[in-house]
């Protein structure tokens, strides 16, 4: 991970502190939404960040600009693959350098506390473990191609419910094994170049404050116990003071310019308030970054040309192709179809027999998603793709000609019309197609406008900078007979006026707030109903006055959103439909999930049921036709209250780009449907340990301590639908054996637990070896079991493989809160070898001395029951 750029930490700090103490604080704060400052004196040029967990959106310098949209995390995690997940976090660096961009702000490693939590996609895992193995693997991709990652979000923001300003109340000892064990691993193991702390704040017992002023956790646990040596960033527009964040442990405001630092962190500083030390320490922090990311060469005089600047970080590497590749494509096919997990096929339908598909039979594709499929989550996750394919498309062109494929839709899940269709829009000041914007000075003068041929005026921000209001006007011919519904979504001050008449106004001030709580992504709506009686179209006029909204370093933008369902069948009249075609189909599949209304960043679930009629069009389908299989298509958990009535059943998450390729390569048999629950999913809402994390005054409170996820499960011994670690794949598997040996791993100690196993079954298939720990019942509570250890391997079909899984010394130690530190309780531990946290085949048991360096394996009988 070491950087090429010879500059050492010495020479860097001479640098920093041959500046004014200005020019060190401009420093600290962004010089845009995604740019930070240069320095020609230091050698220093713009580092340049980019949002990233589902794929680098860039800058947004070029509005056209479309990316790589990769599988959602939630999919990654299903692999339990770290080599994977380095493959990704590499095509995230070619992708970055592509776009100009030196610092990816990803990957996530908070955990899946709550199944309702909104950015529950965005995660990996419920697990820590598992968090931390496939974080580290990311960050090792990116880094070693010479692009930063920045880890988020430092501590326990596990809610999107006020999230800039509730506290997280945690126990230390919770703190530590819990919610801190990802950030411990990844910054030991990977050594992440920045990291992000959260909007939230952190009452840890010793100090409760906003993470970006957490004096404890910031500059007491992350940069002086774990050693981590780069700036910590604040979330966009989350700083809220000077001195508290500035002695707290910040180093970096983001956005700029404007900021709480500048000239009043300069005063501090003169005050005495601040110590120049720990300015200069920031200094030294975002040096570092640049030298890492090659943004850092020799210095040269302001107004000249600078000189070229040394090879960038990491591994050598090619310039990379200016558009994505085929085999870039590929890579994030095979993610999404190797994460794809088979929860259920208990007929052998799948994959499926080309043979007997012939004639008028075929397949019938049925459901909301697909026809209109979740690739991706709402949110700062969100990327423009460079290509979609759809679940349709990609069966069409995976099947023969001789197959028919037919789609049926079944009824909309989606609460809001789409946005009005651009031949409906006509230019009231002109004889094309669109919807016209003036825009207006404060008092009232016409400064310029624009015409566009669509009804998403979402972020709209193409305007003069002095420009008060943007007026949109448009006038909708409508022929079809029948009731249309028209529904507006706006922020901020503004009015709707339809016909004349005013239908809808807003007086939100909140500025930036808008930007946070995502409501200039999902904003409010009003509908109104307009009639078409038959006799000839009716136009209908409409203006949508809008007042700029200021925010902050996010810039100034309007946002309306004009939506239109015209008269169509209603949602039983559409599952009749899908239900008479899957009656004629040879094999229906049907693909039900989320959408952009249920699963994103800016706000919580209400609850776990599928949006209406999915679960109704489900039961109807198989019971029209046995030979049905179900794909949920979601990033977090949904309730499946007909799973144990289908054939086969396939989660296929939120997954990128190459959907419809991917689910292809599944159904027909291609690609193994490998993965892994990374998460368990419930049977009942009432049966989930932690329901959501709304904040109760101001406060989100971890009552559950340490059993989070299938801790929790196991704890309170309820059944879920599906355990966590639970998949079938194409095959079956015996688990033979297992023993356990001392061995050292980084002089840190712990076993390697090795594991004989055979392929029982008729193909071959990659197999997830899942290692549980159990703890002695004396000593300390602790979960029922965790997951200490895990690899993946692969065996053609009747072939026996062997599994090494390593087990730290990490995963035997507690925190004990009295001395402070991390101790080993003595006694006999017991490791539990299988295919899930509920399917447990073999049993090894340790023995750990009183002083933690003497431990002994002790192996049991093969097959010892679970």
């Amino acid at each position: 991970m070491n950087p090429v750029n010879p500059l050492d930490d010495a020479e860097l700090l001479r640098r920093t502190r041959g500046l004014d103490l200005e020019s060190k604080v401009r420093l600290l704060t962004g010089a845009a939404l995604w740019d930070l400052p240069d320095e020609p004196r230091l050698g220093l040029r713009p580092v340049v960040m980019s949002d990233g967990p589902q794929g680098v959106r860039g800058t947004g310098a070029d509005p056209d600009a479309r990316g790589l949209l990769a599988p959602a995390p939630s999919a990654v995690g299903a692999t339990w693959d770290p080599e994977t997940a380095e493959r990704l976090g590499r095509l995230f660096a070619v992708e970055a350098r592509r776009k100009g961009v030196d610092v990816v702000l990803a990957p996530l490693l908070n955990l899946q506390r709550t199944p309702v939590a909104g950015r529950h996609f965005e995660y990996f895992s419920e697990d820590p473990l598992l968090t931390a193995v496939l974080a580290a693997a990311v960050v090792r991709g990116l880094q070693g191609r010479g692009v930063a990652a920045c880890p988020k979000h430092f501590v326990a923001n596990d809610s999107e419910t006020d999230r800039t300003r509730y506290r997280s109340r945690i126990d230390e000892r919770t703190l530590r094994e819990v919610y801190l064990a990802p950030f411990e691993q990844v910054v030991a193991e990977a050594g992440p170049w920045s990291v992000m702390a959260a909007y939230s704040g952190t009452d840890d017992g010793v100090e409760s404050a906003p993470m970006s002023e957490h004096r404890r956790l910031l500059r007491g646990v992350l940069k002086g116990e774990l050693g981590f040596d780069g700036p910590v960033v604040s979330d966009w527009a989350a700083t809220r003071s000077t001195v508290a964040s500035a002695v707290g442990g910040l180093d970096l405001v983001m956005p700029g310019p404007d900021g709480p630092w500048g000239a009043a962190l300069t005063a501090a500083v003169r005050a005495g308030e601040v110590p120049e030390e720990l300015v200069d320490d920031k200094v030294l922090r975002l040096l570092r970054l640049a030298r890492r990311t090659g943004r850092l060469g020799d210095p040269w005089e302001p107004g000249t040309p600078p000189p070229p600047l040394p090879v960038r970080g990491g591994e050598p590497s090619e310039v990379p192709p200016e558009a994505p590749s085929e085999e870039e494509f590929a890579l994030l096919r095979e993610i999404a179809a190797r994460g794809t997990v088979l929860l259920r096929d208990e007929t052998g339908l799948l994959p499926l027999a080309l043979d007997g598909l012939d004639g008028d039979a075929g397949i019938a594709l049925i459901g909301p998603n697909a026809v209109d499929p979740y690739l991706q989550g709402g949110g700062s996750a969100f990327v423009p793709a460079v290509r979609t394919v759809s679940f349709a498309e990609g069966l069409r062109a995976a099947l023969p000609e001789r197959v028919r494929l037919t789609t049926h839709r079944g009824g909309d899940s989606r609460r809001r019309p789409p946005f009005v269709p651009a031949a409906l829009l006509t230019d009231p000041d002109g004889s094309g197609p669109g919807v016209r914007a003036d825009h207006l000075a404060a008092d009232g003068r016409r400064l310029g406008g624009d015409v566009r041929a669509t009804g998403d005026w979402g972020g709209y921000g193409d305007f003069p900078p002095d420009t008060h209001r943007v007026v949109l006007r448009t006038a909708l011919t409508l022929d079809e007979p029948g009731t249309h519904h028209l529904e507006f979504g706006c922020v901020g001050r503004f009015r709707v006026d339809v016909d004349g008449e005013t239908v809808f106004r807003g007086d939100d001030d909140r500025g930036v707030g808008l930007v946070l709580d995502s409501s200039h992504n999902h904003p409010r709506t009003h509908g109104v109903e307009v009639t078409v009686d038959g006799t000839g179209p009716r136009r209908v006029e409409v203006t949508v006055d809008l007042t700029v909204v200021d925010a902050d370093g996010y810039g100034r933008f309007v946002t309306a959103h004009l939506r239109l369902r015209p008269p169509g069948p209603s949602p039983q009249e559409e599952i009749a439909e899908a239900v008479a075609a899957a009656r004629r189909a040879d094999v229906a599949v049907v693909v039900v999930g989320t959408n952009e209304e249920v699963e994103s960043e800016g706000w919580d679930r209400t609850g776990l049921e599928l949006p209406a009629p999915q679960d109704e069009l489900v039961r109807r389908v198989v019971a029209a036709n046995p030979r049905t299989v179900v794909v949920v298509n979601a990033g977090a958990p949904v309730l499946l209250p007909w799973a144990d009535e289908v054939p086969a059943l396939l989660w296929a998450w939120l997954p990128g780009q190459e959907a419809g390729h991917a689910l292809a390569d599944v159904l027909l048999g291609r690609v193994e449907p490998a993965g892994r629950l990374p998460w368990t999913l419930p049977a009942r809402a009432e049966d989930v340990p932690v329901p959501d994390a709304l904040p109760v005054d101001g406060t989100v409170t971890y009552s559950e301590g340490v059993h989070i996820g299938h801790r929790a499960w196991d704890r309170a011994g309820l059944t879920p639908a599906f355990p966590f670690g639970h998949g079938l794949g194409w095959t079956t598997w015996a688990y033979e054996s297992a023993r356990a040996t001392p061995a050292a791993r980084d002089g840190a100690g712990g076993f390697r637990v090795t594991v004989e196993l055979a392929n029982t079954g008729p193909r071959e298939g990659r197999e997830t070896v899942q290692v549980y720990l159990e703890a002695p019942t004396e000593g300390p509570e602790r979960p029922p079991r965790t997951l200490a250890g895990f690899t993946t391997v692969r065996a053609a079909a009747g072939d026996r493989v062997h599994a090494d899984v390593d087990v730290p010394a990490r995963a035997f130690r507690v925190w004990d809160a009295d001395r402070g530190g991390w101790t080993v309780p003595p006694g006999r531990y017991r490791l539990r070898v299988g295919r899930s946290s509920r399917d447990l085949r073999l049993s090894v048991e340790v023995e750990i001395g009183v002083e933690a360096g003497s431990e002994a394996g002790v192996e049991t009988g093969a097959g010892t029951g679970a």
